[in-house]
């Protein structure tokens, strides 16, 4: 796959790195399934009503649970909070594998929030466009749990980068 035209592939790459993500895992259930991932790609979309928006990879299994269930919950995790991230963040052959190194509890709506995280929220989905390899997901927040309040991790402490 070719860059545009005029586009200058190295600049972009810079200047779309800069732009500040945090580090969120969401999880996801489908029938006794329970998987998560890493989720960098994430703002607050609207005050009124509360809507997050995430974008996740097209060919991923929680993107068709997601699709599928409507629903997905957003753990924010703190700023000490790496290596679980880490954890999340690595392939997985096998759903659910993650969260046997991460306690959780269901939130209201069934789905995962980390006992360990700040604390979650659990959205229905509200929209979506499927454009490139990512899906832009809009959720309402339906529910949130706080555990503590803290600094959140973000992607530029962690030396890691998505994006560019």
């Amino acid at each position: 796959m070719s860059d545009q035209p005029g586009l200058n592939a190295e600049a972009k790459k810079v200047l779309l790195r800069k732009i500040p993500h945090g580090v969120f895992i969401c999880g996801v259930t489908e029938g006794e399934e329970v998987n998560g991932f890493t989720a960098s790609w994430v703002t607050q979309g609207s005050f009124e009503p509360p809507l997050v928006v995430m974008a996740v990879r097209a060919d991923s299994t929680s993107n068709g649970i997601i699709q599928r269930t409507r629903r997905f919950s957003l753990n924010v995790l703190s700023s000490d909070q790496k290596d679980l991230a880490a954890v999340f963040f690595k392939p997985q052959k096998a759903m659910g594998g993650r969260f046997d190194a991460a306690p959780f509890s269901f939130g209201p709506l069934g789905l995962p929030i980390l006992n360990d995280a700040l604390g979650g929220v659990e959205c229905e989905l509200v929209g979506q466009v499927a454009h490139g390899d990512h899906t832009v997901f809009v959720g309402e927040v339906k529910s949130a749990v706080l555990h503590r309040d803290a600094s959140a991790l973000e992607l530029s402490s962690t030396g890691w980068q998505y994006g560019g």
